[in-house]
């Protein structure tokens, strides 16, 4: 069961609806119509509690909908007054948490899930295009998708696309298309209001009507002659807004900074590398003990041998540095 909305002569209309199974098919149907303005089903008796008119419930009930009030709470959510909000949010997510927890149970899978789906949840999860090859990335990164028809997944898609900062929304589209394929420039991913604008129009055009032709991915849905009105809004995200504007120098440093992540500087003259051999004697320890020992281990024994060969304690400066440096030899070695 799940909260859906269409534009119905120009506002905002409201419907619960679920998805269920016609043979190996998933399908959608309407379960009550809840207008243009749903708050007029929530009842508030008075504190920061309210609940959800009788109707809804009955008229579910007679659909043979058998639903939860958790259900219902969730799915007039966002139509609660802002203050109830507030002061029930924690309550919320405890519930969902106990309810994420006590779910038993292998659920079952819808895969294999739809390159388009994929590259979508993608971008809205992570915030940038799905690299090439994305069928290593586990299934459970999608499984959002899992049994819900193709209206479903459109309504909770539509729901995180309200998300995207207004300067992401050209570069979602160019990306969950993936037109940025169709050019061999090196920099047809990451700065594409460089390439031949008309030739970007063009491939995602293309794209487009390529989607709106297949059947796979309308599956359970009735087809249409015209572009789908699903598909409208990427027709608008990509024509009606602008790729991100940016600064050239702040693009080049944050390359260079990320092309350097994994450099490490080498050791100085002064920091000597110290075999286990060595790092024994000086600890007073076998060496194959040492190699056995934890971080946590290794810490607590330098800081007894420290506190013995510290200059201030009477030691030798030179004993000193070598304890230090037979320290820091080991713990490189050592992931925990």
């Amino acid at each position: 069961m799940y909260l859906a909305r269409k534009q119905l002569r120009g506002s905002l209309h409201y419907y619960i609806r679920e998805s269920y199974p016609d043979g190996d098919i998933l399908r959608s149907r309407d379960l009550f119509d809840l207008g243009s303005d749903p708050t007029k089903y929530i009842v508030y008796p008075g504190g920061n509690s309210f609940y959800i008119h009788e109707d809804v419930q009955e008229a579910l009930t007679n659909r043979g909908c058998e639903s939860s009030h958790t259900d219902l709470d969730e799915i007039f959510w966002r139509f609660l007054k802002p203050g109830i909000r507030r002061a029930l949010d924690s309550f919320r997510q405890r519930e969902l948490n106990y309810r994420r927890s006590t779910r038993t149970g292998r659920r079952e899978r819808g895969g294999p899930y739809h390159y388009f789906d994929r590259r979508r949840l993608y971008f809205l999860k992570i915030g940038r295009a799905q690299p090439h090859g994305t069928n290593r990335i586990p299934n459970r990164f999608f499984n959002r998708l899992d049994n819900k028809s193709r209206d479903e997944i459109e309504q909770n898609i539509i729901e995180m696309e309200r998300h995207l900062h207004v300067r992401e929304v050209k570069t979602y589209a160019y990306s969950i298309f993936d037109v940025q394929s169709f050019f061999n420039e090196s920099f047809a991913k990451i700065i594409p209001e460089c390439l031949d604008q008309s030739e970007v129009d063009r491939y995602f055009i293309e794209e487009l009507c390529r989607l709106n032709d297949d059947p796979v991915f309308w599956r359970g849905m009735q087809p249409q002659d015209e572009l789908h009105e699903y598909l409208v809004r990427y027709a608008v995200m990509f024509f009606d807004y602008d790729f991100e504007t940016r600064d050239f120098m702040a693009d080049y440093l944050h390359q260079f900074i990320h092309s350097r992540k994994g450099y490490r500087p080498p050791l100085s003259k002064d920091r000597k590398h110290v075999s286990p051999a060595e790092a024994g004697s000086i600890f007073g320890v076998d060496s194959s003990q040492l190699q056995q020992m934890t971080r946590t281990d290794l810490a607590r024994i330098f800081r007894r041998k420290a506190m013995k060969l510290h200059p201030d304690k009477g030691g030798r400066h030179e004993s000193f540095v070598k304890l230090i440096d037979a320290y820091r030899s080991l713990m490189r070695g050592k992931r925990k």
